[in-house]
């Protein structure tokens, strides 16, 4: 028969708000229940009788409470299929069933999270509660499981709406439930002891939850997003979230990641690529500067800002269509503003930290990599020139790395007093990219002479420089290490162009 009634109870939890519904209902519908320690405790408070799980093992919580429920008297009861051969053996040894177990695990994850030191992330690594919910979840057929304190009010409601009785459709909900809590838990555990080994393992992830997406790259593509956004971002109103916004506010959080503690920045991004990127000494410069790199790419674009958006910037934004605008914060006047358009997506972002690892699936398996976290910075640059770049040309190739580092290669990168004015990337060619980011510049009115070129990986041949020179660059960034680096070199010290070499190459796929 489908119908259960639930008669008896474990319940072993660490968190317990919330639980003391369930209690009362379990009171009203007479259900035996059984408990250890601290849960036992809190129980006994609120007026309802408990036994103690010692009272069925004979055996009190041993060694520091890391044996207290795994014994054949538990798992039994719990194990047990209710039909007459498992129940004979259960009257053989006085073993009550358990039809119902609620655990709560050791917060493993946030201990992690918390604290470095080891002792006490291992004393967090739950051994019987772990068993408990496996074992439930297992027969299922019989026993009803609720393996977290996320899944205490589904309890309620299930127990008030068939008073005290679980269906099997409830009992299989509930086991796919503790197979995932279960399996994330686990997932944690083996990553903590990975972590630092120089070459892992294996590869094991768990995001939770799913939040399922309008669809993904194309509407005739299904798209889930596994991760919890209200982690990294609070999220004012607008239309849900594409799989493509997605993929843009990751490229839009990395960029401006860089410049967390700069001055005032903008930054414009399209398919993942930055068409605007601006530094001034205000926000609302900062975004008429970005806004004039490529002011026709920009719109349907994803806004980023690195400072509190006021009134007299909202106002500006609000006259471009745009998907989404991130910023730390909103003037409350700037947000009455732009949430009068309902469909744009406005998010604060909490922090800047996006994790050390990236991964991506093909083929039949998945790669992961370190993020790309190097900065180069003026005090690493080489000058390889006779020529000596000015403070405002290195401050201008250190703002040029930045954005070649984060535009897909092949890349060129043209700037000018810390706003990107042309931009190259995607080439399949080193010289492609860079008549690209000339005739971007000029296509928007900018005059190239006194800017600077970065470039994400090195010159083979001296091309770039040369047509970046004649069209008015007088500074060039670059990695460095082509067995003919000296041929660029040798035209920049012919055309008194000062090269400075990083030795990091930033290619991005």
């Amino acid at each position: 028969m489908s119908l259960k009634k639930v008669k008896s109870a474990l319940i072993s939890v660490y968190h317990k708000t919330g639980l003391e519904e369930i209690l009362q209902e379990l009171k009203k519908q007479d259900v035996v229940i059984y408990s250890t320690g601290g849960t036992q405790k809190f129980i006994e408070e609120q007026g309802l009788q408990v036994q103690a799980v010692e009272t069925l093992t004979s055996y009190p919580s041993i060694l520091d409470g890391r044996v207290k429920t795994l014994h054949p008297k538990i798992f039994g009861g719990l194990l047990a299929r209710r039909e007459e051969s498992h129940l004979a053996q259960l009257a053989e040894y006085d073993i009550p069933e358990l039809d119902l177990v609620i655990v709560d695990l050791y917060p493993f994850e946030e201990t992690v999270a918390s604290t470095d030191e080891e002792a006490k992330i291992i004393e967090k690594i739950d051994i019987g509660g772990i068993s408990l919910i496996r074992a439930a979840a297992k027969n299922y057929q019989d026993v009803v499981v609720v393996p977290s304190q996320n899944e205490y009010q589904n309890l309620l409601e299930v127990l008030k709406d068939k008073n005290g009785f679980t269906d099997k459709a409830d009992r299989k909900y509930f086991a796919k439930k503790a197979f995932e809590v279960s399996s994330h838990y686990d997932v944690a555990i083996f990553n903590y002891f990975d972590r630092e080994e120089e070459n892992a393992s294996a590869f094991k992830i768990s995001q939770k939850p799913a939040q399922e997406l309008r669809y993904g790259e194309n509407p005739h593509q299904k798209g889930i997003f596994y991760g919890n956004l209200n982690d990294l971002f609070e999220i004012h109103g607008g239309k849900a979230l594409s799989y493509n916004n997605l993929v843009d506010i990751d490229a839009a959080v990395s960029l401006m990641t860089e410049f967390e503690n700069a001055d005032p920045t903008f930054a414009i991004l399209k398919h993942t690529n930055a068409c605007g990127l601006a530094t001034r000494d205000n926000v609302l410069d900062a975004w008429h500067a970005a806004l004039a790199c490529d002011n026709i790419s920009a719109f349907g674009g994803i806004l980023i800002a690195n400072r509190k958006i006021d009134l007299a910037t909202a106002e500006e934004i609000n006259k471009l269509f745009y998907e989404v605008l991130i910023a730390p914060d909103f003037d409350a006047d700037a947000m009455a503003l732009l949430s009068q358009k309902k469909k744009r997506i406005l998010m604060s972002i909490k922090h800047w930290n996006l994790g050390q690892s990236m991964y991506k699936n093909l083929l039949n398996g998945v790669l992961c990599q370190d993020r790309d976290q190097k900065v180069d910075t003026v005090e690493n640059f080489e000058t390889v020139t006779k020529a000596q770049p000015t403070q405002a040309q290195l401050e201008d190739l250190a703002f040029a790395s930045i954005c070649a580092k984060h535009l897909k290669s092949n890349t060129i990168a043209l700037v000018k007093n810390k706003q990107m004015v042309g931009m190259g990337c995607g080439q399949t060619s080193r010289v492609d990219a860079c008549i690209q980011a000339i005739a971007k510049a000029k296509q928007f009115g900018f005059e190239l002479e006194g800017a600077v070129m970065a470039s994400d990986a090195f010159f083979p041949f001296p091309d770039c420089v040369e047509i970046a020179h004649k069209a008015g660059v007088r500074a060039v960034l670059q990695p460095g290490g082509s067995i003919n680096d000296k041929l660029s070199i040798a035209y920049c010290d012919e055309n008194e162009l000062p090269m400075v070499t990083t030795g990091t190459r930033h290619f991005k796929h």
